[in-house]
């Protein structure tokens, strides 16, 4: 299903194609976090097609807790009901394994949570993960895994390696059944697996090569972004992509910004997921193709120019700096809207320029020019 179109000779960076059910993803590629369902800051999917979007992320967890897996099954699956119609990637709960340490208990056959809305205990293992997203109707199920913090101590980190390898056997075995049931929303639904290992190069080389044994449509790195330094992020990338399948897409889970991106898709990545650009850009930090730009700033309070004037979204076509700082800081739902879409927009933009960049042969040139200045704070 994955058609690897070409590799770069200077670096690992790859230009690819995932031919899914619900349409082709062109790698590589940004996927838009939408938890609930639709993106913080009053974003609908069709805001999404309008600004690019390629794949659509939504979160197992919180969709189980509400409105409830089976409800968006009887609605037909998350597509019909949100309105989206390309692929949807669902994660697989198994981060809030990390960031709801304190709700929670691991056990081999899953982990048994407190919910964060009410306090009620949920269950959730590999089989539960795999029923939910199966519900959903998801294009990508991830694979149930357990997230842990960096930096973790070397045994737990081995012995938790090794029950995510067996949870995700349970995941391929389960999902095979619910996709050969009849009625099933997407019978054709994937599943990526998930290597982790902290920042143990050997635990994550190791790891790797026991679940690339394991069947699946794609596999990626998780564990990353949760603690560790960017350095020792790019270089545990470094050490595990030799070991990944070449036919297979890579994903780098929950990263990160633009800068992030460019250098992972130098060092072999494929898709990448982050609530970055929502989240910044609610309180008014954007990015632009001039590097960071907080619009609380006072020296845009008179600012009559868009965000980036190379850029053509909504909020750049019609609105000023200004004027998106004063909704922000009136707290003006607008506000939060216009700002997220922009930066949306720019994440879509900068990924399909890299895709462009590699088709035209001139990747190391983008690289080199934008690698650095995406990071920078802009000057204007």
């Amino acid at each position: 299903m994955f058609e690897l179109k070409k590799k770069e000779e200077k670096s690992r960076a790859r230009r690819g194609v995932l031919h899914t059910p619900h349409g082709d993803i062109e790698t590589p590629v940004f996927m838009n976090v939408a938890t609930c369902a639709a993106i913080k800051g009053g974003l609908s999917a069709f805001d999404l097609k309008e600004n690019d979007c390629r794949v659509m992320l939504s979160n197992t967890y919180h969709l189980h807790l509400r409105p409830g897996d089976r409800l968006v099954r009887d609605m037909g699956g998350i597509r019909k009901f949100t309105g989206w119609d390309g692929p949807v990637l669902t994660d697989s709960g198994g981060f809030q394994v990390f960031s709801l340490a304190k709700l929670r208990r691991i056990k081999e056959e899953g982990v048994y949570f407190a919910s964060h809305i009410d306090g009620a205990r949920i269950f959730m293992g590999p089989e539960e993960s795999m029923r939910i997203q199966s519900n959903l109707g998801s294009t990508i199920a991830m694979a149930f895994d357990e997230c842990i913090e960096n930096p973790a101590e070397y045994n737990y980190t081995k012995r938790s390696c090794e029950r995510t390898a067996r949870w995700l056997e349970r995941c391929r075995a389960e999902l095979d059944r619910l996709n050969a049931e009849e009625g099933t929303v997407n019978p054709e639904q994937m599943l990526f697996g998930i290597n982790q290992g902290s920042t143990y190069p050997d635990l994550r080389i190791e790891h790797m090569k026991r679940i690339r044994e394991i069947p699946c449509e794609g596999y990626a790195i998780g564990g990353l972004a949760v603690g560790e330094t960017v350095e020792e992020m790019y270089g545990i990338i470094e050490e595990v992509e030799p070991y990944m399948p070449e036919d297979k897409p890579r994903y780098l889970m929950g990263v990160g910004t633009p800068q992030n991106i460019i250098e992972a898709v130098h060092r072999g990545v494929d898709f990448f997921d982050c609530v970055m650009p929502s989240r910044n850009a609610r309180h008014g930090n954007v990015f632009t193709w001039g590097g960071r730009m907080n619009l609380l700033n006072e020296k845009y309070a008179r600012d009559g120019r868009p965000i980036d004037e190379n850029c053509t979204c909504e909020a750049c076509r019609n609105h000023s700096r200004a004027y998106i700082r004063h909704l922000i800081k009136a707290k003006e739902a607008l506000g939060m809207r216009l700002a997220v879409t922009h930066s949306i927009h720019f994440y879509n933009e900068f990924t399909n320029a890299i895709r462009e960049a590699m088709d035209e042969g001139r990747f190391e040139e983008f690289y080199e020019k934008y690698h650095l200045l995406v990071a920078e704070r802009n000057p204007d």
